[in-house]
């Protein structure tokens, strides 16, 4: 059974698969259908004519047979008569039989006397061959034979023969004796060498039934084969291209629609390969341009930098419109200088220069060293800040770093977004994956606005008043700092209810990642979906890189020295 059931599967997914074999299987359906239908239609019309044939001889045999047989007996009377023989009229019938059994030797024959007939003054013995089985003969058939005086009846029967049953049939007609009253004569043929014919013809279209719908078939398989072949020539073609190959063709011949097709694949190519020699060249003229402008413009704001950091040590000596003015200078030199390192690290990441420094990284101390350093700011927008670690304890191979300007940024647009309410951050890991979540309770996004998140230089509400900078590239960098870790970004928002970012790192060499932290935050289960746990496919990259390492022995119980207690439970630990 299982063994059919594969071989059923191996068939469904080899027709799933190719158009051809569809192509050829449907033809051929359809080609056993049509010839099911003919064949049947002409095996039943011609059966019927070959009995209907064998029938109506039979009739006119009998009808012969009958009327020869009552000239013998009309003649065989006469003479008893005239003789006073009376014994000489039954000599004469069975004279009668023995000449139809000779001249009719593929025939079977009784001679029945007619019941419900008065008696007579010579009766004669009913007369039958040896093979004649009057229990053929249905009550039916007698009635209406003995009932009639001219008209023949018959009746189908299937007898037994030496290689099984055999069709036959039997013809009834009367025979009216002087002085010996009615008699019933049946003729039994038998109908086998009609039944031969008919098998034979039946063999002789089924075999031709079946040459023709493999001819089909295979007609169909070239006829397929000359469509399909460019196709699968076009999807090999598009594989290619997709895969880099941007100066693959397909090879055109002739000028019917297939030749169409395929000059109209090979100029798309020629525009999608001209369109992407152009975006190549102007991605690259984009990123030299970015990187150079940002070295060249490092020297000048060194300067501004120096000269403004005077001026600002010395506004207590201005007055206070001057002074105000050095403040916002110095200021928006700050905010220049992070927009200058972002392009700058934003032109690594595109040129693929970016490098990690991996060193064991312990994620909770990590958190707690980030809270504290926005603290102050926490502070003047009145934002609590919470760490929730029940796992991450031990010690992660990432690059800190990284993972720090990843916090800062989430942390810095938390408090700006948060509306002065809490922000907690979770820390969580199993033994294949580590975690971060920043969650605050601010004004939210909507989904189109949180799918446009991560885009470069986009801001959800340009016109907030941010207190950390503000660039509009902070999100797409640590985009970026997650992807270069083999790891990534997810975020759940909704209006009103505020936000949540989640950072997953996947250990190195795990297939399926299932991020430890769940999205949608758990507060808000009672009204919207169940949290899900995202699973990654790690790539073979990934599997032999081993950028990510965390310790396959899971959340650890030692403590945060920030918690009160027991950190390896849900516990959070106000700052």
């Amino acid at each position: 059974m299982a063994a059919r059931r594969w071989g059923i599967e191996r068939a469904t997914g080899f027709l799933r698969r190719s158009l051809q074999a569809r192509v050829v299987a449907i033809s051929m359906l359809l080609s056993v259908l049509a010839l099911a239908g003919v064949f049947g239609y002409m095996s039943a019309s011609v059966g019927e004519n070959l009995f209907e044939t064998r029938r109506d001889e039979a009739l006119v045999e009998a009808v012969r047979a009958t009327t020869g047989m009552q000239q013998i007996f009309n003649e065989a009377v006469t003479q008893s008569v005239t003789s006073g023989e009376v014994d000489a009229l039954q000599d004469r019938a069975l004279d009668a039989v023995t000449g139809l059994i000779s001249s009719r030797s593929s025939t079977e024959y009784a001679m029945l006397r007619s019941e419900a007939q008065p008696d007579t003054q010579l009766q004669m013995n009913d007369v039958q061959s040896q093979g004649f089985d009057t229990d053929l003969l249905a009550a039916e058939l007698r009635t209406a034979v003995a009932a009639s005086a001219d008209v023949p009846y018959y009746q189908s029967v299937r007898l037994e023969g030496e290689a099984g049953t055999e069709p036959g049939i039997i013809v009834g007609t009367t025979v009216d004796v002087p002085i010996a009253g009615r008699y019933e004569l049946y003729l039994l043929t038998s109908l086998q060498s009609t039944q031969a014919t008919l098998g034979f013809m039946q063999l002789t279209m089924l075999l031709g039934g079946l040459a023709l719908i493999a001819l089909i078939g295979l007609i169909t398989w070239f006829v397929a084969r000359m469509v399909v072949g460019p196709v699968q020539a076009a999807a090999a073609s598009s594989a290619r291209i997709a895969a880099g190959e941007y100066d693959v063709r397909i090879p055109v011949r002739g000028d019917d629609e297939i030749a169409k097709l395929g000059r109209s694949f090979n100029d798309m190519a020629d525009s999608i390969s001209r369109q992407i020699n152009e975006l190549a060249t102007l991605s690259t003229v984009q990123q030299r341009f970015v990187s150079d402008v940002s070295h060249e413009l490092r020297t000048p704001l060194t300067t501004i930098r120096l000269a403004g950091d005077v001026l600002h040590d010395r506004r207590d000596a201005f007055d206070p419109v001057a002074a105000r003015t050095v403040e916002l200078l110095h200021t928006q030199i700050e905010r220049f200088e992070q927009l200058l390192a972002d392009l700058l690290e934003l032109s690594r990441f595109d040129a693929g220069a970016a490098q990690l420094e991996i060193e064991p990284t312990n994620l909770v101390r990590l958190a707690e060293g980030e809270i504290a350093a926005v603290e102050p700011l926490a502070a003047e927008r009145g934002t609590e800040l919470r760490l929730v670690a029940p796992g991450g304890h031990f010690e992660a191979e990432v690059d800190p770093r990284r993972i720090r300007r990843i916090l800062q940024n989430l942390l810095g647009n938390a408090i700006d977004h948060g509306e002065g309410k809490p922000v907690v951050v979770t820390v969580d890991s199993t033994s294949d994956a580590a975690a971060i979540a920043v969650r605050d309770h601010g004004v939210g996004m909507t989904e189109e606005e949180a799918a446009r998140v991560f885009d470069r230089f986009w801001r959800a509400d340009p016109s907030r008043q941010r207190r950390t900078g503000g660039t509009g590239l902070g999100l797409s960098i640590s985009r970026d700092d997650a992807a270069l870790h083999r790891g990534w970004i997810d975020v759940w928002s909704k209006p009103g209810e505020g936000t949540a970012f989640r950072l997953t790192l996947p250990r190195a060499g795990a297939r399926a990642v299932a991020s430890p932290i769940d999205l949608p935050p758990a507060d808000t289960q009672a009204i919207t979906l169940p949290p899900e746990k995202h699973r990654r496919e790690a790539s073979a990259a990934e599997l032999d890189s081993g950028a990510i390492a965390l310790d396959p022995a899971g959340p650890a119980s030692t403590t945060s020295p920030a918690t009160t207690a027991g950190t390896a439970s849900t516990e959070e630990i106000d700052r």
